[in-house]
């Protein structure tokens, strides 16, 4: 499976993937403070397991960061 992550190229084993699978490969330890959308479709942290990322889709990660 292609899929756009944060603008770069991944290329996935899996024929199948949720947004919570995804998230787990990719940012394990960071997932407090996520939102998360697919081609500019925001998906709610409930539905996280049972949305599942269709080939070639653009996914957007933001973690929210402390600062001024």
């Amino acid at each position: 499976m292609k899929l756009s992550v944060n603008n770069q190229e991944k290329q996935y084993k899996q024929v199948t993937l949720s947004v919570q699978e995804l998230l787990d490969m990719e940012f394990p330890q960071h997932q407090s403070g996520v939102a998360v959308a697919i081609d500019d479709v925001v998906i709610p942290k409930s539905e996280w397991p049972d949305t599942l990322v269709n080939e070639n889709a653009d996914v957007l990660v933001i973690t929210a960061t402390q600062g001024g």
